[in-house]
């Protein structure tokens, strides 16, 4: 560990991979996905609710909630699913960036600005390192995103084909 220190970095502190791994984890937002199973999903089911009160607006200009309530429920419950796929979503791309810089070999990073970009190729030692911290840390939390998505997803097509099978019939 001592030869690490005799390392020379040009990344600057801010674009460095362990940095840029130890900002997201630390955020308020991105820090959900390494919450305990329950809280994580309480969380979801907090945001879900919330997108009830913009969802279900829109869902009864197209079913009426005295008429249809079973499909003005379902169309709501959908409309806020997709508020959760977006926040999913966003979730999963912050941590597949961070992900993505981990597992490469090189950086790509900036000095000073955008149009002097460059190109540093990791010592063994911080490329094991990263690996290290991907394998352990992050790769879990995508795995979770992904297992989180298709359970959304899942609930969502059914939820879609039990809306079209009522409007059919």
């Amino acid at each position: 560990m001592n030869q690490s220190s005799n390392i020379f970095c040009p990344v600057p502190p801010e674009q460095q991979p362990v940095n840029e791994y130890q900002e997201l984890a630390e955020s308020s937002f991105f820090r959900w996905v390494t919450l305990p199973k329950r809280q994580f999903i309480f969380k979801f089911i907090w945001v879900w609710v919330f997108s009830l009160f913009i969802s279900s607006p829109i869902a009864a200009a197209s079913f009426s909630p005295l008429q249809t309530p079973f499909s003005f429920f379902l169309s709501s419950g959908l409309g806020a699913s997709l508020f959760m796929a977006f926040f999913l979503i966003r979730l999963y791309l912050g941590w597949s960036y961070i992900g993505d810089r981990l597992r490469k070999t090189k950086i790509v990073y900036e000095e000073s600005s955008w149009y002097d970009g460059q190109i540093w190729e990791k010592p063994l030692e911080f490329y094991r390192r990263d690996q290290l911290i991907f394998q352990y840390q992050v790769q879990p939390i995508l795995k979770r995103l992904h297992k989180s998505m298709i359970l959304l997803g899942s609930l969502m097509g059914s939820g879609l084909l039990t809306l079209l099978w009522l409007i059919i019939n």
